[in-house]
């Protein structure tokens, strides 16, 4: 019976070894679980916390980005602003230099018509001219056109005696031809020159070439207007001695030349040069 005891109590023993070994075996497997749950649960938030870094730095560089690209925006527009501001200068200072172009072709047209007018007066004058003086010969007169003017040259064989100033018949003949021309063109300028040769000259009436020249164009002049009634505003008497040659003064046949008095005849450019002076 003790020995039955003993045996039952050996039993008893063993299997309450058996049983608290297995619920340690249990409870360590469970605890080693949960450290590893655990551990698996901090690299998660590791790698969360990384993320959500990553993801601040992110959001920064947009704010960042966000920010430049509205400054960008702004310098945009305000560029787009002033470039419209310019292009509206530029329309403005456009239609300016086009209205100004517009009244500088209208001045262009208006002299172009001013120049056509008085080349056909000079062309009208020179026509008339030359029919006044048809009966002179070529060694008496010449009748020239030059520079938008006519000149009439005049020989002192036909004007004057030698070393005079008193114009002789002849002269007047072709003075008087000139004149009726004169009166009907009131709107034109006369010149009357007297020129020289080289050969000194030296008289009681006359010091030199230049006061014969002076004295024969100022007796031209009274001619046209005492004898023939021109308009003496109209008439400027000028001597210009032996300095405007035409001929080489070194021969007889040039001296000749140079010996003349030029009626020179313009129309007046007054209305023209009143214009240019407004564009000037």
């Amino acid at each position: 019976m003790k020995y039955f005891i003993g045996i039952t109590l050996f039993i008893l023993l063993l299997c309450s070894s058996c049983v608290s070994k297995k619920k340690y075996l249990i409870a360590e497997n469970g605890r080693l679980a949960a450290l590893e749950r655990e551990e698996t649960l901090r690299g998660q938030l590791g790698n969360a916390n990384q993320k959500n870094e990553g993801l601040d730095r992110q959001i920064e560089n947009l704010k960042n980005d966000t920010v430049e690209l509205g400054g960008k925006i702004r310098a945009y527009r305000s560029l787009l602003f002033s470039n419209k501001s310019e292009q509206e200068k530029l329309n403005a200072l456009l239609e300016e230099k086009t209205l100004e172009l517009k009244e500088r072709e209208a001045t262009i047209r208006e002299l172009q018509e001013m120049i056509n007018l008085q080349n056909e007066k000079v062309s009208s004058l020179l026509e008339n001219v030359q029919d006044a003086l048809l009966g002179f010969g070529n060694d008496e007169l010449s009748v020239t056109r030059h520079d938008g003017k006519i000149y009439v040259a005049m020989s002192d064989k036909l004007l004057f005696q030698s070393g005079s100033a008193q114009v002789d018949k002849r002269g007047k003949e072709a003075l008087a031809k000139l004149a009726e021309v004169l009166n009907k063109q009131s709107d034109i300028d006369v010149f009357i020159e007297g020129h020289t040769d080289n050969k000194p000259i030296n008289t009681v009436q006359f010091k030199d070439n230049w006061d014969l020249s002076v004295i024969r164009a100022t007796s031209v002049v009274r001619i046209l207007t005492e004898e023939y009634h021109v308009q003496p505003l109209q008439i400027q008497p000028t001597g210009r001695g032996e300095y405007m040659p035409v001929s080489d003064n070194a021969t007889a046949e040039g001296r000749t030349s140079n010996r003349r008095t030029e009626i020179i005849m313009a129309p007046k450019l007054d209305k023209l040069m009143k214009l240019l002076q407004q564009n000037q």
